[in-house]
């Protein structure tokens, strides 16, 4: 701990090139554009992560760090901007103050950096404008990799889903049993069974499948 805070692991920095690469690899299997699962301003606030250091980052270049202090000013302030009450207000200092279980004055002097926050704190915040943990504390490699991941699962998602409607509009059933079960796992099963009458009905009605389906000669 460090300043009431979890000191990030050394991991940071190394997982974000790599969910990266799996964002765009997903991205272009299912033929999504880039600048739909990197915009820089969506991904700047689900982060937490400013436009300019998630741009930077994307490229591959540093883009500094900021102390624990400056770091939780900038996520709340985010937070305080774009996360609205139904009118499309922000959230008073009272209100953040209710609902994060502390005094009016606790909360002012978060929000102005008159005092350093603790992790209840943050946990407190966190939960009150229902952002995941981590969101006001993790360094900015670290924040925007968690923001990919959300994108990738997201992905992942979106491919499960395809394959399987693609699985489904298979109407031929010949091919839904050579999907679903495959030639050699279909002949396996054939030799499992006791006797030959056994096989020899298993291929009567592989034939007689044959003919429902009513395949055009080649």
């Amino acid at each position: 701990m460090s300043d009431g805070f979890e000191v990030p692991g050394a991991t940071a920095n190394t997982a974000l090139p790599a969910v990266v690469d799996r964002v765009t690899a997903l991205a272009e299997r299912l033929d999504v554009p880039q600048a739909d699962v990197f915009h820089v301003g969506r991904l700047s606030v689900a982060s937490g992560v400013p436009e300019s250091v998630v741009r930077a980052l994307l490229s591959g270049r540093p883009a500094g760090e900021p102390d624990v202090q400056a770091r939780f000013l900038q996520r709340l302030g985010l937070l305080r901007r774009t996360r609205l009450k139904p009118n499309g207000r922000k959230y008073t200092q009272q209100e953040i103050a209710d609902g994060g279980g502390m005094s009016r004055q606790q909360a002012g002097a978060l929000i102005n950096g008159d005092r350093r926050p603790t992790m209840e704190h943050c946990d407190a915040l966190q939960r009150f404008f229902r952002v995941h943990a981590g969101f006001l504390t993790a360094e900015d490699p670290e924040a925007l990799a968690g923001a990919l991941q959300r994108t990738e699962q997201e992905l992942l998602q979106k491919l499960a889903d395809r394959e399987r409607a693609a699985a489904e509009a298979v109407e031929d059933p010949l091919e839904r049993l050579l999907q679903d079960h495959g030639v050699r796992g279909i002949a396996w099963r054939a030799a499992q069974l006791p006797t030959d009458q056994h096989r020899d009905k298993v291929a009567e009605w592989l034939d007689m499948l044959l003919e429902s389906v009513k395949r055009p000669e080649a």
